[in-house]
């Protein structure tokens, strides 16, 4: 009967036969954005995805308490400072993926492969049409101008998109310049600083300030909600080196059991089966760029993207921090 059990065995593998496997996704991403696609992932490979969901920081933390018992597979996050953050803890492990790095661009995935991009979203500016002329605009430095005086709104400093924005200017343009603009913006604020983008956006558009910088997926929603807004999009810095740009990605969990299978799940999510279903369902634009944005995220118009690589949005980041704590920015 052993016998009988392993020889079916042998000529199963040696048939290329595979066995669904159950892959567990440590996840800070909403479950009704992600649902879509492992429910797709599933019917074409029959490999199933458990997906359990929390904030990025209580997820790393229980990845570091569960240690080599973490039954954790992939780590799926957002903004490359909170995965470069991960890497640090050494929750994550190299993949192994000429696919992966064919899909996805250098700038947006990081150089030692422990995690990859999978979805893009930009960080660029919004003015009231009623009020602003896009000539007017120019770039994230130019908002730091006299005369924004009173007319800027930001985000908090403590969330961390505004905190990668500024470590990505950092690297790029080094601690004096990017002091001089942040301190900029301080002195031009409108009002208190807002505590998420959605907020900040409606301020703009009630007239309580006349610019901003937020996400652009957040802008998506709001319009798609109330479409008559005076509010517009203006692409930063395309004189420049380009608009900043951040990551959801993810990468493998460094005690995974089931290495390949979550190998073949992240170059999946990263192909072009499934790049417009990651991205169009938060209006973000796909990494792969084989794959064209959904329709109404590609009516903002083209823009020239920043190529720094993101992991500079970790790297840099506690001193982003000092450095938006020593010029007032709260």
């Amino acid at each position: 009967m052993k016998k009988t059990l392993m020889m079916g065995a042998v000529l199963a593998a040696m048939a290329g036969v595979a066995q669904a496997e159950e892959l567990v996704v440590y996840g800070a991403r909403g479950e009704q954005l992600v649902k879509p696609l492992f429910d797709a992932y599933q019917k074409e490979t029959g490999d199933s995805v458990r997906y359990v969901m929390d904030k990025e920081g209580p997820l790393m933390e229980r990845m570091k308490a569960e240690g080599a018992n973490s039954p954790a597979d992939i780590l799926l996050t957002v903004d490359a400072g909170n995965l470069w953050q991960a890497s640090q803890m050494g929750l994550l492990k190299p993949y192994k993926s000429k696919l992966i790095d064919a899909n996805v661009p250098a700038h947006l995935r990081d150089p030692a492969h422990n995690w990859t991009g999978l979805s893009i979203r930009a960080r660029t500016i919004f003015y009231n049409t009623q009020k602003v002329k896009p000539a007017e605009l120019a770039s994230y430095a130019d908002l730091a101008s006299p005369k924004w005086k009173g007319k800027l709104c930001l985000r908090t400093s403590k969330k961390v998109y505004n905190q990668s924005l500024v470590a990505m200017m950092l690297a790029e343009q080094g601690k004096v310049a990017t002091e001089k603009t942040v301190k900029g913006w301080v002195d031009n604020l409108a009002t208190d600083v807002f505590p998420d983008d959605t907020k900040l956006l409606e301020a703009i558009a009630a007239g309580q300030c006349d610019v901003g910088i937020a996400n652009t997926y957040y802008y998506g929603r709001l319009m798609e909600k109330k479409p008559d807004l005076p509010l517009g999009i203006f692409w930063a810095d395309q004189k420049g080196k380009g608009t900043h740009v951040n990551i959801s990605g993810a990468g493998l969990a460094r005690y995974t059991k089931k290495e390949a299978a979550a190998t073949r799940l992240l170059e999946w999510l990263s192909s072009t089966k499934a790049q417009n279903l990651f991205a169009d369902v938060n209006m973000e634009y796909p990494v792969n760029p084989k794959v064209k944005p959904d329709a109404k995220v590609a009516a903002w118009g083209p823009f020239k993207q920043n190529l720094i690589n993101v992991s500079n949005a970790g790297s840099r980041q506690a001193e982003a921090v000092m450095l938006m704590d020593r010029a007032g920015y709260r």
